[in-house]
């Protein structure tokens, strides 16, 4: 077992290089002035007769405001685990990353769907590392899992809002 500990020691340095290479400092990404996010719920994870999954957020401010992210079954898998309180008989990716993220004091403050350019959603996550806050790249799928499995709150920009294909409410006269 003593050998195993600095290979332990190892990964995890390896895994934190990796988080931290994609790290900007925040003055990097701050969004832009006037810009305005609001909360969203994280309504489900649904699939068409085709096979496409979707993710589905609706606004927790006003809930005629809503949006589908297309996503792969892999990432809806993810977020749909922790959203039905699956307990996996092993971690997940995403429940390795969050062990790691308590293991080296890391929490997850919040996540932020940021745009949405040439049919691909991007998001920031925001993360405290030591009393520090940090802020990466992330893909919203990505985050999404890990804000569920964290309680963090997830929002989007309103530019967001303003460029995703609208989703009728369900009282709309349109099944979802």
């Amino acid at each position: 077992m003593a050998r195993l500990r600095p290979f332990r020691r190892v990964v995890l340095l390896l895994a934190l290089g990796l988080l931290l290479a994609g790290a900007r400092e925040p003055s990097e990404i701050a969004p832009p002035a006037g810009s305005a996010a609001q909360e969203v719920s994280v309504v489900g994870v649904f699939s068409d007769p085709r096979g496409q999954h979707g993710v589905l957020l609706e606004s927790k401010r006003d809930k005629q405001r809503r949006f589908l992210m297309v996503i792969g079954a892999a990432e809806a898998t993810a977020i749909a685990v922790p959203l039905e309180h699956i307990t996996p008989p092993r971690p997940l990716t995403h429940d390795l990353f969050l062990t790691l993220f308590g293991r080296l004091q890391v929490a997850v403050s919040k996540v932020v769907i940021t745009d949405l350019r040439n049919n691909t959603y991007y998001a920031t996550l925001y993360l405290t590392v030591g009393g520090s806050p940090m802020e990466l790249d992330s893909r919203p799928s990505d985050a999404i899992a890990l804000a569920i499995r964290a309680k963090a709150p997830v929002f989007a920009e309103e530019r967001v809002f303003e460029k995703a294909d609208r989703v009728p409410s369900p009282g709309a006269g349109e099944r979802i």
